[in-house]
């Protein structure tokens, strides 16, 4: 099962999933820049929480999957992906960042997307794959 919609302009599906990322991470995280003090600890958390990470991380996996299977090649698709968010994860960072710690952040950041991307891809091409082209299957007419 594939849509095909990049066929053959990889580098339009490329831009549109870059795009497509950077609207996710703003969507999810990069409008949230407000950090939470426990009165109890001390300790200041944030600015995301653990539901707002699993539905950034879900929400890229489902844009990761249509990109492939609408025809952004694989490897590409997962490198566009990993830095279009990393950046954008990163300027905003740096910004709010007076010690330089946010470098170890993007690192773990660009590490953590490069295998969930690769992942991602990996199962898709696999199921991709093996999934039954559509004009093998037949029609409710009975021809092919």
């Amino acid at each position: 099962m594939t849509l095909m919609i990049f066929r053959g302009r990889p580098v339009l599906g490329a831009v549109a999933l870059a795009g497509v990322t950077v609207l996710v991470w703003w969507g999810w995280l990069g409008g949230d820049t407000t950090k939470e003090l426990d009165p109890v600890t001390g300790n200041e958390t944030g600015p995301y929480s653990a539901m707002q990470v699993a539905g950034c991380v879900l929400t890229l996996s489902a844009v990761l999957v249509v990109a492939v299977l609408a025809g952004v090649p694989r490897r590409p698709a997962a490198a566009v992906m990993t830095v279009s968010f990393t950046v954008a994860w990163t300027v905003q960072a740096a910004a709010a960042d007076d010690s330089g710690l946010y470098l170890v952040g993007a690192i773990l950041v660009a590490a953590g997307m490069t295998v969930g991307t690769a992942a991602v891809v990996l199962l898709t091409g696999l199921v991709r794959d093996r999934w039954p082209a559509s004009s093998t299957v037949p029609s409710r007419l009975g021809r092919p």
